[in-house]
């Protein structure tokens, strides 16, 4: 049996207008301060909860009681919201 010819599709090329900009224009590093922001507030979270913790809830500041480990945890959180934003 005689076998058919392949056709050759031609590669399809997008119109000017509606091809992707150079990802290296729009993808700019972030800056410096962006992990430096997020360490500290790791830091600053974990050093919270551990004081809170370790001084059986007299500090940081005693008066705002379980309040202290829901800072605690906001500034883990910041620090994951701006992790988010790192390049």
């Amino acid at each position: 049996m005689p076998k058919s010819r392949v056709r050759k599709k031609k590669v399809y090329t997008a119109p000017a207008e509606l091809r992707p900009k150079t990802a290296e224009s729009s993808h700019q590093p972030s800056p410096t301060w962006v992990p430096v922001l997020a360490v500290f507030f790791i830091v600053l979270g974990i050093g919270w909860l551990v004081s809170y913790y370790l001084s059986n809830g007299t500090f940081p500041v005693a008066v705002w009681g379980l309040w202290n480990l829901g800072i605690g945890f906001a500034c883990l959180i910041v620090s994951l919201l701006v992790l988010s934003r790192w390049r």
